[in-house]
């Protein structure tokens, strides 16, 4: 069964007029359009999505709550906030990718 230009090419799920997502693997012309939601599960975006987590989250623990941790004095109110630390980055760089592939 082949998939429309309107459709996604994974699910065949109708992409409408602003739910449509273009992957270009590397080497390729041509594109890979997704639905919403097979988007969010792209790999290449979540491990580029992920990479960029750990690294900014890091260094962003680091400046913000290092003295604390060095210390010894880790409390309760980290266990939000070191998480929080990297998701931040995580949705950050998923939402521009999925801005940047948007049709």
């Amino acid at each position: 069964m082949s998939a429309s230009v309107n459709s996604c090419q994974k699910c065949s799920r109708p992409t409408g007029r602003k739910g449509s997502y273009t992957f270009r693997p590397r080497g390729e012309t041509e594109g890979i359009t997704k639905c919403l939601r097979c988007a969010l599960q792209h790999r290449p975006m979540l491990k580029r999505s992920l990479i960029a987590s750990i690294v900014v989250g890091t260094a962003l623990t680091a400046l913000n709550q290092g003295d604390t941790i060095i210390s010894g004095q880790i409390g309760g109110d980290l266990a939000w906030k070191i998480p929080l630390t990297y998701c931040v980055p995580f949705l950050v760089a998923t939402y521009g990718a999925l801005s940047n592939s948007r049709n």
